[in-house]
Parts: structure tokens; sequence; C-alpha cells
């Protein structure tokens, strides 16, 4: 049994792959770097035009699906039910999906798009600079990223749920490459890797980031030591929740994150300029609307510059590595659900409280820089990890705020990398819906190890944008996915309306 469980092919492929390429990453972090960054140069350059396209249909097309008849389907029989309740089930796509990103990004893209902003001879720092920041930054962070997402989700849910199929990447193809052992195990293996190298790195930088918090607020040194000490108890909280399973351990923590998430975002709502965060959010949203399809398909053949390939084909490359571990944990927490329900709840809540959350603590720092003439842009520019914590000067109780911050952060931490070896032990375990807790715990720990490593030798960034480059042929993959989707629905349909 045990061989069957973590002794196959996907898992020894990707984890010697993973090892080869962090002893790279230690040894040679500048070397590394330079050739993680030409690969995702010459993907990102050639290939920006069908990142955009790609994302940009598996949007409509999740949109066109959710509104037609199979809307109604379930995933899983017939007359099955949402397995978790509503609040609880966004808490687990919010802190899985997003993660220590948002709390991080939130104030940092919008304040960066303020200094310097997406068009070329549009000046920064000025009122019309201001509003072309939020309306970008709403795009970015709404349903176009979770459409990725929703893409892998749907297709494996629907296969694990309702035709009993095993919840693997590979499967969700099959109906349109066929059965083909190498395949499936290449496709898998990339999936498994993409998975170990972004979580990892995201650990990493996050880890930092806890640590300049904790600089802000207690002037703890920011040094690799303390970032040793953060990652011991972030192992220590994610093994012991992943010991309790899915419905214990990610169910509690995923319901802490969006409470906590809830709680600063109502009292910055409050304490800071309310009404201005609500014009902001109003005038953000109809900008995101009526320019959706142009910022979509936007790129800039004429004029030149590489701000669209800096910034939205970045994330859209970010969101496609990422889909392995994210599309699957979405699946597996949603069973019971319709396709209408799937779609609604994945496309359109977190995109919401994300927008909301940008509108908040990117509206403050904005109205702070335009209103009272602090310099909160310049000091992004400068660093964007003190963002946060610039806007949380100009607010009352700081200190409090930076703390649940802190907090926050490590929350969705601990979150992420229990919902990432839950996922990596299924992938490695030929899609067990209860991947055996040793399987879990050998993930567990290769993921922090791979960060601290990284931490110590400087590569994270470089292992980050390595992981960047499997964005190209998960794109395809996507793409084949929706296909296979297609056709099952199609046949599926026939008869059981």
């Amino acid at each position: 049994m045990k061989k069957r469980t973590y002794f196959n092919p996907v898992f020894f492929v990707s984890a010697i792959i993973v090892t080869v390429l962090v002893i790279i990453g230690a040894f040679a972090p500048v070397t590394f770097g330079q050739v993680a960054g030409n690969l995702f140069d010459f993907t990102t350059t050639n290939f920006g035009w069908f990142y955009l396209l790609a994302v940009f249909v598996i949007t409509l097309f999740l949109i066109a699906v959710s509104i037609s008849k199979f809307g109604n389907l379930r995933l899983g029989p017939p007359d099955s039910r949402p397995e978790f309740p509503f609040f609880t089930w966004i808490g687990m796509l919010f802190s899985a999906g997003f993660g220590i990103s948002i709390v991080f990004w939130g104030v940092a893209e919008p304040m960066s798009h303020y200094f310097e902003t997406p068009f070329p001879g549009l000046v920064g720092q000025t009122d019309e600079a201001a509003r072309i920041a939020m309306g970008y930054s709403f795009f970015h962070w709404g349903i176009s990223q979770w459409s990725v997402f929703a893409m892998v989700g749907l297709v494996i849910a629907y296969l694990q749920f309702r035709k009993n199929e095993k919840g693997l990447v590979s499967i969700a193809i099959e109906p349109i490459v066929g059965k083909n052992k190498g395949v499936a195990n290449t496709v898998d293996s990339l999936a498994v890797i993409a998975t170990v190298m972004g979580v990892a790195t995201s650990l990493g930088l996050g880890i930092m980031q806890m640590n300049g918090g904790l600089t802000a607020v207690a002037n703890i040194p920011s040094s690799i030591w303390i970032q040793m000490i953060i990652a011991a108890v972030i192992l220590v909280a994610y093994l012991a929740s992943s010991s309790t399973g899915l419905n214990k351990g990610i169910k509690w923590l995923s319901n802490l994150n969006l409470g906590l998430t809830l709680l600063l975002l109502v009292f910055v709502f409050i304490a800071g300029p309310t009404v201005f965060i609500l014009e902001t959010f109003v005038l953000a949203t109809g900008d995101y609307i009526t320019n959706f399809i142009q910022y979509s398909l936007r790129l800039t053949p004429y004029e030149g510059g590489t701000w669209v390939q800096e910034w939205t084909i970045f994330y859209w490359a970010w969101a496609i590595a990422w889909s392995p571990f994210v599309g699957a944990f979405v699946a597996r927490v949603s069973r019971g659900r319709t396709i209408r329900q799937f779609v609604f709840g994945v496309l359109v809540v977190p995109p919401a409280i994300a927008c909301l959350w940008i509108a908040t603590f990117g509206g403050t720092a904005l109205h702070s820089d335009l209103i009272n003439g602090t310099q909160i842009a310049e000091a992004v520019n400068q660093d964007v990890t003190v963002a946060l914590f610039e806007t949380f000067g100009v607010l009352p109780l700081t200190d409090i705020l930076s703390v649940l911050s802190i907090l926050l952060i490590f929350t969705f931490l601990v979150t992420s990398a229990d919902s990432a070896t839950y996922i990596l032990g299924s992938m490695t375990s030929k899609g067990t819906l209860n991947p055996a807790l040793i399987t879990k715990m050998i993930w567990g720990f290769l993921i922090i190890a791979i960060a601290v490593v990284l931490l110590l030798a400087g590569g994270l960034e470089a292992l980050q944008t390595a992981s960047l480059t499997s964005a190209l042929p998960f794109t395809i993959i996507l793409l084949l996915m929706m296909l296979s989707f297609l056709k099952l629905i199609n046949k599926d349909f026939k008869g059981k309306k």
C-alpha cells in the first residue's frame, strides 16, 4: 500500500527535479536567476499575447457555461448538497487563492501605479493617475485571475465528484488527448513542480514580510536567524493543522483568515476616509467594467514599453502556474455545488472582497497622499514591503493594526502551506481524496526546507521566476481542459436535465 501511496513516478520525478533546482538556486543564485529571468522574459515577450487571449477566452467560457442549461448540473450526484457552509467555503477559496498576496499588494499595487502610471505620457501622482491606478488594480485582482483557478477546479471537481475519477490534471485532459501514461506522468509532475516552487517562494517572501512587520512593531531585527525561527513556527503550525484533516485544521484557519480580513477591513473602512473609499470603490468598479475588454487584450506593439509584461502578463503567468494547486484545492472544497453556484462563488465573491480591500486600504493611502500631502507612494517606490505599514501610520491604533496584520499574514501562510501539502499529497498519491499523513509531512518539510535554503542563499525570487516559466505549457493544458469539459457536459447532459 505504501508503494502505491507515495513511491510512484510522479513523486520521484518531481522531487528529484525540485531538489536539483534548489541546489542550483542555493549554490549559484546569480546564474540561476539570470537563466530563470531569460526564460521568463522569452516566454512573456513572445507569448504574452497567448496568455492574454487564453485568459480572456476562459473567462467568457465560464460565464457562458454558468448561465447556460448546464448551470444546474451539480458537482456530484444529482441529490448531493454542498459539503461546507458558504462562509467557510469562501474562506477556503480566499485563503488558497490569494493567500498573503492581497494583504501585500492591496496598498502596494495602486500606489505603484499612482507613482508611475500604466500609460506612457500620463503623469504620475495626479488625480487622473490615482483613478487609473485603482481601476487597473481592480482589473488585476478581479475575475480574470480567478477564471484560471475556476477552470481547473471546475473540470477536476466534475470528474472527481460526478464521474468518480481521480482528481488529477492529467485525467482532466484525457477526453481530448486520450490515455497515455507518459503524458499523464509528465503533466502531473509538472503540476507538482510548479506547486512546490510557487508555494516555497511565497512562504519565503511571506517570512521576510513578517520579519519586516516585527521590526516595525517591536524593533526585532531583520536577520536570517529571526526568519528561521518564523519558518520553524510556521512548519509546526501547518503540520499540526495538516494532521487534523481538511474538515478541522484548514476549515478553522480559513474561517479565522476571513474573519481577521473582514475585521481589519471594517476598522480601516470606518477609521479611514469612508466617503472617499466608497466613491473610489464605485468609480473603480465602473472603470473596471468599462475597460474590461481593453485591459484584457491590451498590448503595446506600437509604442513599446514593458509595463503590460511586468504587470498584467506577470499576474496571468502567476495565476496559470499556480492553477494546478489552487484549482485542485478549489475543486476539493466545492463538492455538491451546482456549476452556476461554483462559477458565481469563485469568480465573483473572492474578487469582490479583494476589490473592496484595495479600495479601502489603497484608497486610504491615496487619500492621504492626495489630500494630506504624505509621501506613501514615494516610500512604496523605494520598498514595496512597507506599503501596508506606511498606511497604518496615518490611522489610529497603528500598533494594534500592525500586530493584527502580522497575525493575518501568519495565518495566510499556514493555510496556504497546509492546503499545498494536502494537494501535493493528493497529486503524488494518484489523486486520492485522503492522502496519507506521511506523504503530506514529506512535502511539508520539503517546502519549508526549500524556503529556508533559498532565504540563506538569496535565491527566492529566482525560483519564483523559474516557476512562472511553467505557465506556457499550462496555458495549453487549460485550453485543453476547457474543450474537455465541454465534451464531458455535452455528453452527460443528454437525458440528465
